[in-house]
């Protein structure tokens, strides 16, 4: 596939991430620019496609913001919802925080609402705090979990220590926003050369199947894919991670 679309694939670590740098006033936006910055510094051309899962879909919808000048197409794979979002309807976002583990509700709402306590509340021991995966993955979830997060590469992506990495990572994501999905423009509008994707697996405990249906009917230039049977790795099934990369180069 690599060959027949003439395409490669760059990662990088963002910021207190692996080997990259802490950045203590990390947002979105700083998020954004960094990967503007690095597509410069690599000389990556005027346009490039960029591809976010989950959590790491943020920066995406960064990308479509502030940079879509500089895309040539994006791809938001089970994207996360920010539940404090103000343009879609608080019903849709407090039944899909609600689906959530208790334990989880309380990671987000720290972070949002008071993102300096987050350090102290994910290493306290008086509230309970259980994170149990089993409680948001599904039992295959869990099985690819074991094939691509195996130990060492976790403990290389968060060497500098969860503050600067992942808590910083949840900051970003769920504090407020300067914007809201549903106020983006299309970014292709004045031609066809390029294309928006949004992967939504059925099964996935963790992310609200309304909620992405409500921005896609908002922004109808974003084109919806529905995937059944799959929960929220959908990115390390084969199969779909072919289709997920087809659809980005040919759609």
């Amino acid at each position: 596939m690599i060959d027949e679309f003439k395409i490669y694939f760059l990662f990088f670590d963002r910021a207190g991430h692996g080997e990259s740098d802490p950045n203590p006033s990390r947002t979105l936006k700083t998020d954004t620019y960094d990967i503007e910055e690095l597509a410069d510094k690599l000389q990556l051309g005027p346009k490039f496609h960029v591809l976010g899962m989950s959590l790491g879909a943020y920066p995406v919808y960064g990308c479509l913001k502030y940079i879509p000048h500089r895309l040539s197409g994006a791809s938001l794979v089970v994207p996360l919802i920010n539940f404090w979002w103000r343009r879609i309807p608080q019903n849709l976002l407090n039944a899909a925080i609600k689906k959530l583990p208790f334990a989880f509700q309380m990671i987000l709402r720290v972070a949002h609402y008071c993102p300096w306590l987050l350090y102290w509340w994910m290493t306290q021991k008086w509230f309970p705090n259980n994170r149990d995966p089993k409680k948001i993955w599904t039992e295959r979830d869990i099985e690819l979990s074991k094939i691509y997060y195996k130990k060492s590469y976790m403990d290389a992506a968060i060497r500098q220590g969860e503050y600067v990495s992942c808590q910083q990572d949840i900051i970003a994501g769920y504090g407020n926003w300067e914007f809201d999905p549903t106020e983006l423009s299309n970014p292709f509008s004045d031609s066809n050369k390029g294309s928006v994707h949004l992967w939504c697996a059925l099964d996935d405990k963790q992310i609200s199947r309304d909620v992405l249906v409500y921005i896609c009917d908002k922004l109808p230039w974003i084109k919806f894919h529905e995937v059944p049977h799959v929960g929220h790795w959908i990115i390390h099934e084969k199969h779909h991670f072919e289709a997920i990369i087809k659809a980005a180069c040919t759609e």
